[in-house]
């Protein structure tokens, strides 16, 4: 408020008057401002723990999202030891009753395996055997027939 605002409203004022009047709307005007400037701190206080809430309750929702991404990658894992687990054992199973090595089986499927199974069966059957050995094979044995008569055996099979 200004001096010339009060003597267009009161024209017959004094200047004492008019000093008292503005000594009090100058009084007023400091209390609001004080009151203001403590409302401003409190504002600033309130925004700054406002922020640090947000902080922290963004916090569990990150550790949140980790521990959701290392349970996937858990459960992935799981699953690829249960699928090899499984196949293992059908291997072995599929080896006890052909009576083969199950180190030889590859397949993934039961029906797999069991081919391969056959197929090594019957190739096991076709192959041919160890060569004969006129002295068995033995370390140390003695011959059962003469060098003269094992050139000769073999002169006449290939010449």
């Amino acid at each position: 408020m200004k001096r010339e605002q009060i003597t267009e409203i009161f024209p017959d004022a004094t200047k004492e008057q008019i000093d008292k009047l503005m000594g009090i709307n100058g009084t007023d005007i400091n209390s609001a401002k004080g009151d203001l400037d403590g409302l401003k701190g409190q504002l600033t206080a309130a925004q700054a723990e406002l922020a640090k809430l947000k902080e922290q309750a963004s916090g569990p929702q990150d550790a949140l999202k980790d521990a959701s991404a290392a349970i996937k990658a858990l459960q992935t894992e799981l699953d690829t030891m249960k699928k090899a687990e499984a196949i293992r054992t059908m291997r072995e199973k599929i080896s006890t009753d052909k009576k083969i090595p199950a180190s030889l089986l590859t397949g993934e499927t039961e029906e797999a395996c069991s081919a391969q199974a056959d197929a090594i069966l019957a190739f096991a059957k076709t192959a041919p055997g160890y060569p004969h050995l006129p002295d068995g094979g033995e370390p140390g044995g003695a011959p059962k027939t003469s060098t003269r008569d094992k050139f000769a055996d073999w002169a006449k099979e290939n010449l």
